[in-house]
């Protein structure tokens, strides 16, 4: 896929980024760090140094509370950086709510119009349809002086999904390339902390929308829930995380303040997975070999789990033996934990984990009961979910001895992703009592 931005054109298979240069006295995080014309220049010719492939200028906060500014004041800001960027060379973004900032900056040499209110503006709509930059249609819900006073959505992942799909379409009805539309759900922009979460860990459904994606979590104030860092200058190595989960789930498109570290996180970094493997039933053993044959099975499941798309095996507890438990009538089992790093989301994650256990003779008929391998997703980095098929974290956890001690093995202290502590239940008060073989 490439997103056509003027005479830019940017091959979205792999991350493009974009710094941020923000020309304002307002902005939450560095507002008045580049007050004059010259020094957000300077700026933006260091950024492209560091590997940013768009500058993206804005000359008005859109930070929680911020007052509007007027459009000449907004040019005043922005006018004289973006000429001089364009003139450089550069690819140069302009952030910005007005049709007349927009079309202005057009002339002066932008490329790429990004918009916080999603082209609502019928004005903005026919500026774009009336050059060929790319644009950035965004979700917002509200305005930026009121919009985190009381953001409320039924569900956030659909709701800006089909905003973002439906707004796309107006762009496209008067005449707009499909190739030149991004799309950015908006994180932080009219959503909690907890509905910026539950969004950014379904990007991929935005992504299916068919449209290159914009990761634009840099330094935002849902970190401060995530990771519990209060200052926004402190979040650029969870930022630069939350960047490359975001681009393992289909962004393509990475806005951020700091380059380098973002670069250095795209190049290798994937989101965490837990998994518990556990099996009773030794599907070929000689008599009294039994254990041998269960761990052979979990050696072959590991392997399988080798050959998931996108997903690298990071590291493998050792083999545990325990007791069963719930159903305590059935021979003792065999049990690890594998770490992961996986780009696939948590539901076609368990399919492909249950197509692995019935690859060797999984049968559910009996619950807790024998099985020749049981593979239990346990968690998944900042993953807080529950539907029908599947409960993040596994709500047993911490309960259960056989899954505790081999997964503290490979994370040692493990918080979950609901910051429930793995050794929440004491050792004697857990189930299924575990023994490393």
């Amino acid at each position: 896929m490439t997103w056509q931005c003027a005479s830019f054109e940017f091959d979205t298979s792999k991350p493009v980024i974009m710094g941020i240069l923000n020309v304002t006295p307002d902005s939450f995080s560095d507002g008045g760090q580049f007050a004059s014309a010259e020094e957000a220049v300077a700026r933006g010719l260091e950024l492209a140094e560091e590997g940013a492939a768009i500058i993206d200028v804005g000359g008005e906060s859109t930070r929680p509370g911020a007052d509007p500014v007027d459009a000449e004041e907004e040019w005043r800001r922005v006018g004289p950086v973006i000429a001089a960027l364009a003139g450089a060379g550069l690819c140069v973004s302009v952030d910005t709510r007005r049709a007349e900032v927009a079309r202005r900056a057009v002339e002066a040499g932008a490329a790429i119009v990004n918009d916080v209110s999603g082209f609502r503006d019928p004005a903005m709509r026919a500026m774009a349809a009336a050059c060929d930059a790319g644009l950035v249609v965004m979700h917002m819900q509200g305005e930026p002086a009121t919009m985190q006073d009381a953001p409320a959505y039924d569900d956030v992942v659909s709701e800006v999904r089909d905003y973002l799909r439906d707004r796309a379409a107006e762009l496209e009805a008067v005449g707009i390339a499909r190739e030149r539309i991004c799309l950015d759900p908006g994180p932080g922009f009219g959503k909690t902390a907890s509905q910026t979460i539950e969004l950014m860990r379904n990007l991929h459904e935005i992504a299916r929308l068919g449209y290159p994606v914009m990761c634009a979590v840099s330094r935002k104030s849902f970190m401060k829930k995530a990771y519990g860092i209060d200052d926004p200058l402190a979040r650029d190595e969870a930022s630069a995380s939350e960047a490359l989960l975001a681009c393992e789930l289909g962004a393509s498109v990475v806005r951020t303040h700091n380059v380098p570290a973002t670069a250095a996180a795209l190049a290798d970094l994937r989101p965490y997975v837990l998994l518990g493997l556990g099996a009773n039933v030794a599907l070929v053993a000689h008599p009294g070999e039994e254990q041998e044959g269960k761990i052979a099975q979990l050696n072959h499941a590991i392997g399988q789990l080798c050959l998931l798309p996108d997903t690298t095996i990071v590291d493998i507890a050792g083999f545990y033996g325990s007791e069963p438990a719930y159903l305590t009538d059935q021979e003792e089992f065999v049990n690890t934990v594998v770490l992961l790093r996986s780009g696939l989301p948590p539901l076609e994650l368990l399919d492909c984990l249950q197509a692995v256990e019935n690859s060797l003779g999984r049968v559910r008929e009996v619950p807790n009961g024998p099985r020749t391998c049981d593979i239990d997703i346990l968690d998944y980095q900042l993953y807080h979910f529950a539907n029908d098929r599947l409960t993040l974290p596994h709500p047993r956890i911490c309960e259960r001895d056989f899954v505790v001690k081999p997964l503290f093995e490979v994370r040692p202290g493990h918080v979950l992703a609901d910051g429930t502590p793995v050794d929440a239940v004491p050792e004697g008060e857990r189930i299924g009592r575990a023994w490393r073989l």
